[in-house]
């Protein structure tokens, strides 16, 4: 019998097969349904974000590659020079409308095979859930005109705290099911598509040590702090992966393939540097 290692080489050689696997991993177990006021009180606070993966990008080693899809922040918000992925604020007038569609035959939630049931035992959840793709999607098509046609929903993954701004975040997994032609708008300054495997090497992980700028000091506190990053090389740009999507990007990996990043304590140093710029996307 093959091996751990061997058994990821060759589900990562075969796209089908490998969401077939995320998806097993990515099932949802028991289930907290929430109560109406639960449900109310969670959409106050509420994002949500889509991990997107898919093959046959143009972007360096990503034509045939598994790859994770993300996008660069632009200097007008904030959090500028940052990776992320696509998504945002739940809009509490359209996106309960966009939920419900996403149930109809050929959809994105019609076609997971969790759907039927989770929405039966657990109908607030289900809810919750299909309001929190609408966003994704809705959100994704305005920063990148993703197409959610080609889209298909693999799992939700568990929710992900903000520290340096109020606001939980839902994010949701999907597979694209053909290259797109990304266009990004003003929030977006690019697309970043990092080949699977490159995650899976624990070479490419480092410390960020991140210095805070005088006009930044006292709304982050302390002046000097070290995070885990993954390093990512793609032409002549490189790319800092950390922080929040970090944390999102390393619980996926930890769920679907049984991996985690390396101790970055000793591995050599990332500078950065966090001012108010960053903090209030003010840079033009």
């Amino acid at each position: 019998m093959k091996n751990h290692g061997d058994y990821l080489q060759a589900i990562l050689d075969h796209p089908s097969a490998l969401q077939e696997h995320i998806e097993e991993r990515l099932a949802p177990g028991i289930v907290n349904d929430p109560s109406p006021e639960e449900f109310r009180q969670q959409l106050g606070i509420s994002s949500s974000v889509l991990l997107l993966l898919g093959c046959g990008f143009q972007e360096d080693g990503c034509a045939q590659e598994p790859c994770l899809i993300l996008n660069r922040r632009s200097r007008r918000v904030r959090q500028s020079g940052d990776l992320c992925c696509p998504g945002g604020t739940v809009e509490t007038r359209l996106d309960p409308i966009l939920a419900k569609a996403l149930s109809l035959p050929r959809l994105p939630l019609a076609r997971w095979p969790y759907w039927s049931e989770l929405r039966r035992k657990y109908p607030h959840a289900a809810r919750l859930l299909a309001l929190h793709l609408a966003t994704g999607l809705r959100e994704s098509w305005e920063e990148m005109r993703l197409n959610p046609l080609f889209f298909r929903f693999l799992g939700p993954l568990p929710s992900e705290r903000l520290r340096l701004f109020v606001r939980v975040i839902h994010p949701l997994v999907g597979w694209l099911s053909r290259p797109q032609r990304f266009v990004p708008n003003w929030e977006v300054e690019r697309i970043v598509a990092i080949p699977l495997r490159r995650l899976l090497d624990p070479g490419h992980y480092y410390r960020y040590r991140l210095y805070v700028a005088p006009d930044a000091q006292g709304a982050v506190e302390p002046p000097t702090q070290d995070f885990p990053c993954f390093l990512h090389q793609d032409g002549v740009h490189v790319e800092i992966l950390w922080g929040a999507t970090f944390r999102i990007v390393t619980l996926f990996l930890a769920k679907v393939f049984d991996f985690s990043p390396p101790d970055v304590s000793h591995r050599p140093i990332v500078p950065g540097l966090l001012d108010a710029a960053y903090l209030n996307g003010t840079r033009v």
